[in-house]
């Protein structure tokens, strides 16, 4: 990741807290803690809980796969997934960026709809791949279908914002929220092309970005204006 989120210089403006960031990021946390609890790994919990291609394509009437360590039926896994994740490193990622744009994003949206706008996006995400990768009989677990319909729906709104970054992961910077974030989505469709693998869901990404850059045009508040207009973003 050649440019790594800090902060931005985006107060919020209709809500006083992001409560619903702050949940999911703590629900994020919470699900991970049990993955690792349940056999050290989170195998048994993407074998239930992830989305399998394969297998959501051919299931997704509502049909219970059996031999599950819990039975799960297949259009269900589109929300579960999203909160399951591989590792200690693809938690943060996906949280940071949470953290960062997520806020302003709920502060656009409101409370209730900003959460229906994660989900919304997750489940774009998912469904992308599945439609991409329909064969694969690997899971698809992590939050960054979702986290990308909110790096989206940034850019939609405040692409003039500074956000602290870290450069090559050791040179902190201040620049606009479109050039980091808008490098961060010329990259995904570029690996997408290049290195249409089953190991990163490339498409999972172009996908919730996709969803969140349509959402955000029918769900904002009232006033609440596209590409900065009206905001002179600091110097």
């Amino acid at each position: 990741m050649a440019f790594i989120p800090i902060s931005d210089d985006n107060p919020l403006r209709s809500i006083r807290v992001a409560w619903v960031t702050w949940g999911l990021i703590a629900a994020n946390v919470l699900v991970f803690g049990l993955e690792l609890l349940g056999d050290g790994s989170g195998t048994q919990a993407a074998i239930s809980f992830a989305v399998v291609p394969s297998e959501l394509l051919h299931d997704f009437g509502g049909s219970v796969p059996t031999g599950l360590p819990v039975p799960v039926p297949e259009w269900v896994t589109l929300i579960t997934y999203q909160f399951l994740h591989g590792g200690v490193l693809h938690l943060f990622s996906n949280m940071l960026f949470l953290w960062v744009f997520g806020d302003n994003i709920e502060d656009a949206l409101g409370h209730l709809k900003f959460l229906i706008f994660y989900l919304l996006c997750g489940v774009a995400g998912g469904l992308a791949h599945a439609a991409l990768m329909s064969s694969s009989q690997l899971p698809l677990i992590g939050a960054s279908g979702a986290v990308s319909g909110v790096i989206a729906a940034y850019l939609m709104l405040h692409p003039r914002v500074r956000v602290w970054v870290l450069a090559f992961r050791i040179l902190p910077l201040r620049v606009p929220a479109a050039w980091v974030l808008g490098f961060w989505v010329v990259s995904q469709f570029v690996m997408a092309v290049l290195a249409p693998t089953d190991e990163v869901a490339w498409w999972a990404h172009i996908g919730g970005m996709a969803a969140g850059a349509i959402l955000v045009l029918f769900m904002r508040r009232p006033g609440v204006m596209l590409f900065d207009r009206g905001l002179v973003a600091p110097p």
